[in-house]
């Protein structure tokens, strides 16, 4: 078994806990095409893309817009903000993932580079995440979408979410029963992963722990990387 398989198989992909055996510190020197730094901890064995790593490339319906949306579309234009999460997490924590990439669309309407990111946040639900549910969430959260650099993204099927999350960022979907949530009849582990890609397709951070990522740190990473 490889060190990245292991990793994976440690726990790593949940990404809510690091396993202290994968996690180490990089040089001083940065990945070829990025603009920040290494990062305070080596995470290039995860699962999960890293530091370095292209951002993977795949397509998926803004039902709220009505239009497709690639990531790679993006590229030449325009940084992104990634994560995944469903509008019915029962526990907080997706609500904390929209939080850090909703700071992170004020700063850029507040400091004048909001055409020059996306945020693209994948529900991992689509059987419950409807336009109707997306638009709903936005409101409560709190999200523009007449800046025009908000995408939330809809597989077509449960199928779909599970391959996207597996393929492209080496993240295990699954449903599990909610016995001890009155109103959900299933709910999901949360990996609580945010990413941040430069203009050229290029990751620059994997927030592992995003629910508890720092927002200050996160938002400064990404005015650099968005305005550079």
């Amino acid at each position: 078994m490889d060190r990245r398989s292991f990793c994976k198989t440690a726990g790593l992909a949940g990404v809510t806990a690091g396993t202290a055996g994968c996690l180490g510190v990089l040089g001083s020197s940065g990945a070829e095409g990025t603009v920040l730094g290494p990062p305070e901890r080596d995470l290039s064995e995860a699962s999960f893309p890293s530091y370095g790593d292209n951002m993977p490339d795949f397509t998926v319906p803004d039902p709220i817009h009505g239009e497709e949306i690639s990531t790679a579309q993006f590229e030449g234009e325009r940084a992104v903000l990634w994560t995944s999460f469903y509008t019915n997490c029962p526990d907080g924590v997706c609500p904390a993932l929209i939080l850090r990439l909703r700071r992170g669309q004020e700063a850029a309407a507040e400091e004048g580079y909001g055409d020059r990111v996306a945020f693209l946040p994948t529900t991992f639900d689509p059987e419950r995440d409807t336009a109707e549910a997306l638009r709903e969430y936005a409101g409560q959260q709190g999200v523009d979408f007449d800046a025009g650099n908000w995408h939330f993204l809809r597989p077509e099927t449960y199928e779909r979410a599970r391959e996207i999350h597996d393929e492209h960022f080496g993240l295990e979907i699954e449903k599990r029963p909610a016995d001890d949530v009155e109103s959900l009849e299933y709910r999901f582990p949360h990996y609580g992963l945010i990413i941040l890609a430069n203009k050229q397709g290029i990751i620059e951070r994997a927030y592992a722990r995003g629910p508890r990522t720092d927002i200050e740190r996160l938002v400064d990473d990404l005015e650099r990387v968005a305005t550079e």
